[in-house]
């Protein structure tokens, strides 16, 4: 039943024979040489056309190597006859999606060792469980790659790591590491220790970020130096070498209009560190014309809305979205998390539709691309992942609409051009 509706069609190049005999074309990598033809593609890429009608695309080696209308696209004569077409029909294509505050890596859920409140250099990396069932629900809904990150119980809970949700080890999955610099500002470092309150949890913060400056710049200077000595190594600091150099970001817990101000003039302007807002709820949109000047990026959620009478504040009997009101603040490009598994990881798309709900345009996709070039691009691996362009990751879904839509269905996934999901071969998963 569920085959026929998909109405998948296989059809091996320059070859005659059934689909079900067609063998997989394969690189010399071991990777499939695919041709998909559909009815329309979402590109999610800053330039060129946002929307291809009849697209063609190209995937060998696990990138994209072609993608246009059918006839501006051929297949390369050296191919041959070693690749597999499918014609998806009036299905679409889209970039997979992208998530960068999650906690599900790891078996042990989030992760929060909370003996100091200061951890710069504790890693989750060794946490991560490569391959795990729990990635199949997120796989079928489109999530593809995630921030994995440690949890808000400390103001610094340590260094992330940017993966995928597919691939059957660590070196396959990963992306990046360290994926981000995990600081906590709010409510929950509050909770730790006896009585600690925000004046401690910021003093101790500007602390170690006074001991990484001074460590960060007494290797730039010796590697300028003409001695070459180096300065004694410290890995629990090693971290802002990384962040100095612009290979890695801050990645803030950071939700009211006070707190988000706090990250961008100690994070971006006291101590010019590459930084992002994680969470961004409430009134944090009102921080927006100075994460602007500062180059700070908005990742929003998982609340997507505040009601009339929060407890704090008064927002005059209006219900309203953060989305919505960043984007009256001059933030056009706004990306949204789950917080995973505070919000499950396949409600993603979900987030940006919230967004929408309550008041944020979407003439030009901002919610799709919100969950996936604006996230890649706020954590520094848009030249891999998030749009549909030629040298990316072939991390592609097929669908029946836009991922944002909850009425749309996702029938397969593709992860560097390998099928990780199929809905006529797994059956809905959620």
């Amino acid at each position: 039943m569920v085959a026929a509706a998909f109405a998948l069609t296989l059809v091996c190049a320059a070859s005659a024979a059934p689909a079900a005999s067609c063998p997989l074309g394969r690189t010399g990598e071991g990777q499939p040489r695919l041709v998909l033809t559909a009815a329309k593609a979402l590109t999610c890429a800053d330039h060129g056309a946002g929307v291809i009608e009849r697209p063609v695309l190209l995937i060998e080696g696990g990138r994209i190597v072609a993608l246009g209308a059918a006839d501006e696209v051929a297949v390369p004569a050296a191919w041959g006859d070693a690749y597999t077409r499918i014609d998806l029909g009036e299905r679409w294509l889209t970039p997979a999606l992208v998530d960068v505050h999650s906690h599900i890596g790891g078996r042990s859920g989030d992760i929060n060792d909370m003996v100091h409140q200061l951890n710069p250099g504790l890693r989750v990396a060794p946490a991560v469980v490569a391959g795990d069932m729990g990635y199949r629900v997120p796989l079928a809904a489109g999530v593809v790659t995630i921030l994995f990150i440690p949890g808000s119980g400390t103001n610094i809970g340590g260094q992330g790591v940017l993966m995928k949700l597919h691939g059957a080890t660590y070196a396959e999955a990963l992306v990046r590491e360290p994926g981000s610099l995990k600081v906590a500002q709010g409510d929950n470092p509050t909770r730790w220790g006896h009585g600690m309150r925000r004046a401690q949890m910021f003093w101790g913060l500007r602390a170690v970020l006074d001991r990484g400056r001074a460590y960060a710049a007494a290797w730039s200077a010796a590697a300028a130096s003409a001695d070459g000595a180096q300065p004694e190594r410290d890995l629990d600091l090693d971290i802002f070498r990384t962040l100095y150099a612009h290979e890695a970001q801050i990645s803030t817990h950071t939700q009211y209009y006070h707190l988000v101000l706090s990250t961008i003039t100690m994070l971006a302007r006291d101590y010019a560190l590459p930084t992002f807002i994680d969470h961004g709820s409430y009134d944090s949109y009102l921080a927006a014309p100075l994460a602007l000047k500062y180059g700070v990026g908005a990742i929003l959620g998982p609340r997507e809305i505040y009601v009339p009478q929060p407890p704090r504040f008064d927002t005059d009997g209006r219900f309203e979205g953060p989305a919505w009101g960043f984007e009256q603040q001059g933030m056009t490009e706004l990306g949204f998390n789950t917080d995973a598994p505070v919000v499950p990881q396949e409600d993603l798309p979900t987030q940006a539709a919230m967004g929408v709900r309550y008041g944020m345009s979407n003439h030009r996709a901002q919610a799709l691309r919100g969950v996936t070039i604006v996230p890649a691009r706020t954590v520094g691996i848009d030249h891999r992942v998030g749009s549909l362009e030629v040298g990316k990751d072939a991390d592609v879904l097929v669908t029946d609409g836009d991922p944002v839509d909850p009425r749309t269905t996702i029938y397969s996934v593709y992860v560097e051009g390998a099928l990780a999901y199929d809905l006529a071969r797994d059956g809905r998963r959620w």
